[in-house]
């Protein structure tokens, strides 16, 4: 067992005699404990759990009731001290990390429409058309006949010899933008072929549209480019909105975000006589040039901005012999609460799957820690709010570290992680080479498990998830993903389950919680991360990133703190 343990850490571990009996003990997981979790926690009374209401406050003192009992201590800043600073120097922790948040709604129903030659049609929102509460600040929007300009994938990439730009003059213009990178339809090209680039990703291009100084940006949506469908978007775009507090929100974000629909574009461009698909074949060549669609955007509605303070939760075990060095686990509590009613109805957003099943395993994890001898670093286990806003808590934590970052060896993140069943194989979410990676691939194997690559790297999903903050900061961090090979069923019941979830179920308020759910993939999954994570705990070594990562620099920036 020793010897197997130092091939995984490729022979730089000197593991203690009580941590190789530790590593070598599969802990007891209990799938009806997850369960109950899940149960609760995705149940109406919770509310959807939505950040800045009643039901985030019973989210968070639950999960620190089930933090506490499974043993673990207080893991926040120390009451009265920088969170910046060696954990062992202050006094008492508490349970939480406060993250102040911009909040902003829509106050009533928004005017919007579109004009082509003088004449006006009414869009409804939701319909064919979903915007966002502006993350400007501002406490109203009054865009009257602002100009709708195709600008393509709306990219700049200097790296890659791309400006869909061209140095146009779009201040004061609506920016109608493609979803996903130019590559994606091809398969090939400059960014990458079918694996989406950050510059596919509508944050990106809502970044973009606010360096462009244009009024707003309109992503067009198709189901494939995407990855979801409109009911996703309607969902996530016609709610609350909540940023990082920003010193100028305007540098980051335009008057006017959202979407429509691919038919309402298909309109767009034949007004303007020209051909949607020919048009999106063009902003795939590196000389497409911005073409106005000779149509005019209005947009009427009140706005509430507020600021506010939502929590991050942790838990934490300290090390024995190395309390300063930390592994973080970490999932997000929060869904999208209360919002637009299904054909059935419902307004409840539970998010069973998403993401109180990551809660679940997370607390899970906790207890089995716990009850197991104490590792040689430190334990973390984080639980983050308003990632469905856009990876807003563990952006806030990977900028305001209560645990320095340099000497966190990895972060093992979990979402949306139960539902299809027990598998042969395993994923992370996107693609990526890292020492972290490679040990969660060899403990897989010792323990029967696979490694799958993401099967959809056109969704974009390394920049979906809240492993994603902490890489941009260079710590080796990856999201586990179930697999799809499945015990039983196999790859194609997998692909097939994995589908209708997006389809039926994905941020809609059919994701709750049933009696027969299917948790056969707990104890496996909850086995492969709680090794990897108790190896690297009892280990001195440091993963890192590839020679070639985009994130290699950022870490090595850190080294000299790394003993």
């Amino acid at each position: 067992m020793q010897k197997s343990l130092m091939r995984l850490l490729g022979g730089a571990a000197l593991l203690t005699p009580a941590a190789i009996l530790a590593a070598a003990t599969t802990p007891q997981f209990d799938h009806a404990r997850v369960s109950r979790d899940i149960k609760t926690l995705s149940s109406d009374a919770y509310e959807g759990r939505a950040p800045a209401t009643p039901a985030e406050r019973k989210t968070v003192d639950y999960i620190i009731a089930q933090m506490k009992a499974a043993g673990l201590q207080p893991g926040g800043p120390a009451k009265g001290g920088s969170e910046k600073g060696g954990p062992e120097k202050r006094g008492a922790r508490g349970w939480v990390q406060d993250v102040p948040l911009l909040k902003s709604d829509i106050v009533g129903t928004p005017s919007l429409s579109i004009a082509t030659a003088g004449k006006s049609r009414t869009l409804t929102q939701g319909n064919e058309i979903a915007v966002r509460a502006a993350l400007t600040g501002q406490s109203s929007v009054d865009l009257r006949d602002a100009p709708l300009v195709f600008v393509g994938y709306g990219v700049k990439a200097a790296e890659r010899n791309w400006d869909d730009f061209k140095g146009a003059d779009l201040k004061g213009k609506i920016l109608v933008v493609l979803v996903n990178d130019p590559d994606f339809e091809g398969g090939e090209g400059d960014f990458g072929g079918k694996a989406m680039t950050y510059y596919g990703r509508w944050t990106y291009k809502y970044e973009e549209a606010a360096r462009q100084g244009a009024a707003g940006v309109l992503v067009v949506h198709e189901y494939a480019p995407a990855s979801y469908g409109w009911p996703t978007v309607k969902n996530s775009n016609t709610n609350t909105m909540f940023d990082i507090v920003r010193s100028d929100p305007t540098a980051a974000h335009s008057t006017v975000e959202g979407w429509i629909q691919r038919d309402l574009a298909v309109e767009l461009f034949r007004s303007a006589g020209m051909d949607f698909d020919a048009m999106k074949k063009a902003a795939q060549r590196r000389d497409f040039k911005p073409v106005a669609l000779n149509s005019t955007f209005s947009a009427r509605y009140a706005v509430k901005p507020e600021t506010i303070v939502s929590k991050n939760v942790l838990g934490r075990l300290p090390g024995t012999r190395h309390p300063d060095e930390t592994v973080v686990y970490s999932a997000h509590w929060d869904h999208l609460g209360i919002g637009q009613p299904d054909a059935k109805g419902d307004r409840i957003y539970n998010g069973a799957r998403d993401n109180a099943s990551g809660t679940a395993m997370l607390i899970e994890l906790g207890r089995a820690f716990a009850k197991a001898p104490r590792t040689d670093r430190s334990i973390v286990f984080l639980s983050v709010t308003a990632e469905e806003k856009g990876l807003l808590g563990s952006e806030y934590y990977a900028s305001n570290p209560v645990y320095p970052l340099a000497t966190t060896a990895g972060v093992i993140n979990m979402d949306s992680t139960v539902g299809a069943g027990a598998a042969k194989d395993f994923t992370i979410s996107g693609v990526a080479k890292l020492g972290l990676l490679d040990m969660l691939v060899a403990e897989g194997r010792r323990l029967g498990r696979s490694y799958t690559p993401d099967p959809g790297t056109e969704a974009g999903s390394f920049y979906r998830s809240d492993h994603f903050p902490f890489a941009k900061q260079g710590v080796p961090a990856v999201s586990f993903g179930a697999g799809r090979d499945l015990i039983t069923g196999g790859v194609a019941r997998g692909e097939q389950l994995a589908e209708a979830y997006t389809r039926d179920r994905y941020h809609q308020p059919a994701d709750e919680w049933s009696a027969d759910i299917d948790l056969s993939s707990v104890k496996p999954d909850l086995g492969l991360v709680y090794a990897v994570g108790r190896t690297l705990a009892d280990s001195r070594d440091w993963p890192d990133w590839s020679a070639d990562s985009e994130f290699r620099a950022a870490r090595a920036a850190t080294a000299s703190e790394r003993r």
